[in-house]
């Protein structure tokens, strides 16, 4: 099987010269596939002027992370994602929360926008799941990317932090090759790539080992 393996570096700063002069650096490395940026900079400034501020350097994908976004209702769904399209966005990660009817609503309107839809119910961090002391039940989570699995997503953030549970819920949930996967918890959090070989098709969302790197063209030639 040949795997496919690219980062995206995650735009978590409130500085928007700090992205143009990142950019201008590597966005011409083929390790690059996009760039996810989330609230810090969509407050700062509206998503328009950043997608702007991206386009004058880079035509890759330009991905919004809500930091969650479909934990509301499923009829904003459409407000949503006309949002996004206007804003300039390419695709759009959700964690939908909110239960099955928003699920199928956003993912939806989402898809009628022409948008690539990426869907999320695991996060990095501990304690998140029942079975880790935390709120979600862990049934819950491996339903969210079966529903999005059936409503035709193929795009999924799987934890790079929790490799047992991201292998766990790829067979519960019917997941399969086609599958392309975004993984954060590299860097600062520990996770290894490594133990994600089965996957053909992974993505590694980089944040502040990258933003804080002082050579970050070295820093991504060393992790090819």
């Amino acid at each position: 099987m040949d795997r496919i393996r690219k980062v995206i570096p995650a735009l978590d700063v409130t500085d928007l010269s700090r992205i143009t002069d990142l950019l201008a650096k590597i966005d011409t490395l083929d390790i690059i596939y996009g760039y996810k940026v989330g609230f810090s900079l969509g407050l700062t400034y509206g998503l328009p002027k950043v997608a702007e501020t991206i386009r004058r350097v880079s035509s890759k994908p330009i991905i919004y992370d809500h930091q969650k976004a479909a934990t509301d209702i499923p009829d904003t769904g459409k407000l949503f994602a006309k949002t996004m399209k206007d804003s300039g966005m390419d695709e759009v990660i959700l964690f939908p929360q909110a239960g099955p009817a928003t699920l199928q609503a956003w993912v939806e309107a989402l898809q009628e926008q022409r948008l690539e839809v990426i869907v999320g119910g695991i996060m990095t961090h501990p304690k998140f799941v029942v079975s880790e002391g935390g709120f979600i039940r862990d049934e819950a989570v491996t339903d969210i990317y079966r529903r999005a699995f059936r409503a035709g997503v193929r795009r999924f953030v799987v934890p790079l932090t929790k490799p047992q549970a991201v292998s766990q819920l790829y067979k519960e949930a019917g997941l399969d090759e086609e599958c392309i996967f975004y993984s954060p918890g590299f860097g600062k959090q520990g996770g290894d790539p490594k133990q994600f070989d089965y996957l053909k098709t992974h993505y590694w969302i980089i944040g502040r080992s990258l933003l804080q790197a002082e050579d970050p063209v070295g820093y991504l030639k060393n992790i090819e």
